[in-house]
């Protein structure tokens, strides 16, 4: 089915509103797109329980129990657990100054001749020393301020409700949601769409829920190893460098890198730095023979640098909701390139300089 000028003008003016009410709406969207990504990740649950003979209000009610669940024991457990691990951290400071003076800066004094008063951070320590205890207080205080703050307090207990709330009524009538949806869809062009939209549920399904297996999966790996290792930041280091593994390498790097200066800083020798290799090069091997492979796969397309990109011109135009929008919007971009593409390669375009 051809698409013909006055449905490519329809689809981008479809495209540039909803742009726009998103760039308008942004401030209000969060709890709705929080619900929708919780819905579209736990309406496959969903399908399941109902295959197997269970009402669908039933099963809903199932898959959605587990989800809160899931969300409110997770940082229950580990809140605790990240708070203690930011205090050693932040009570390590002086070391790590320490270790910057005597180690950082001396070699960078004979590698590139500067100037050492350049690079004198006994101030930066003094300052600390005299004002570190105070960073609590601050954090109690912003807390504080926050919770006097009747209109932030309200908006937050506001989507604290809303979201749990929204996120039932989607999961009960997606299906029906998305049926009608496809019925708007003019018949000339469903064929293209129906494939269009089905090949983008692939892409995105694979990537948000296989990704995100994969993130919990390698946090868990590395904060373990890590604290076998016998690192005190452990947890901290393990967690953050999962999260920020949806970049291919990234996780690795910065883990890597900060539990390398945590281990120097904490036992003083370089042989602590082979557990640490050890551990980051086990991880980086799961993740790249069998995680990935196995959760993700090779249908996502995207390139580490379009990642990038993406969440960082979602967070400019539309701020904490456009950084939430950004990956899925990616992938259904990637999707539509690869038709283009297709449809250039099979147009008489390209093909018309063979003989």
């Amino acid at each position: 089915m051809v698409i013909t000028e006055s449905h490519k003008w329809w689809v981008l003016t479809a495209v540039a509103g909803i742009g726009f009410l998103v760039y308008l709406l942004a401030p209000v969207l969060m709890p709705f797109l929080i619900a929708a990504l919780l819905s579209y990740l736990g309406n496959p649950l969903v399908d399941r329980l109902i295959n197997l003979k269970l009402p669908r209000l039933a099963a809903v009610l199932a898959v959605f129990v587990a989800i809160f669940l899931l969300v409110l024991l997770v940082p229950l457990l580990l809140m605790p657990l990240l708070e203690k691990q930011l205090a050693v951290f932040i009570s390590n400071w002086p070391n790590y100054i320490d270790w910057l003076q005597h180690t950082v800066v001396p070699w960078i004094q004979g590698r590139f001749g500067l100037d050492g008063a350049v690079f004198d951070l006994s101030l930066l320590k003094k300052t600390f020393l005299e004002h570190w205890q105070q960073v609590g207080g601050t954090a109690a205080g912003i807390i504080a301020s926050i919770s006097k703050s009747g209109v932030v307090l309200a908006g937050w207990l506001a989507n604290l409700i809303l979201i749990p709330v929204i996120t039932f009524y989607l999961l009960r009538d997606w299906e029906t949601l998305i049926k009608r949806i496809h019925e708007l869809v003019p018949r000339s062009i469903e064929p293209i769409v129906t494939r269009l939209a089905r090949d983008c549920d692939v892409v995105l399904g694979t990537f948000m829920r296989g990704q995100l297996i994969v993130m919990l999966a390698l946090g868990f790996i590395y904060s373990f190893g890590l604290w076998i290792a016998g690192l005190d930041l452990a947890l901290l280091i393990g967690m953050l460098a999962g999260i920020v593994s949806f970049v291919p390498y990234l996780g690795f790097i910065i883990g890597i890198l900060a539990a390398g200066i945590a281990s120097i800083v904490q036992f003083h020798d370089l042989m602590h730095l082979v557990p640490v290799v050890i551990v980051f090069g086990a991880g980086q091997l799961l993740e790249g023979m069998l995680l990935t492979p196995l959760l993700v796969g090779d249908r996502i397309g995207l390139h580490p640098v379009a990642v990038i990109f993406a969440v960082m011109a979602g967070g400019q135009l539309f701020g904490f909701a456009g950084i939430l929008l950004a990956l899925p919007v990616a992938a259904v971009i990637a999707v539509m390139l690869r038709y283009a593409h297709e449809q250039y390669v099979a147009s008489e375009l390209y093909s018309s300089g063979d003989e």
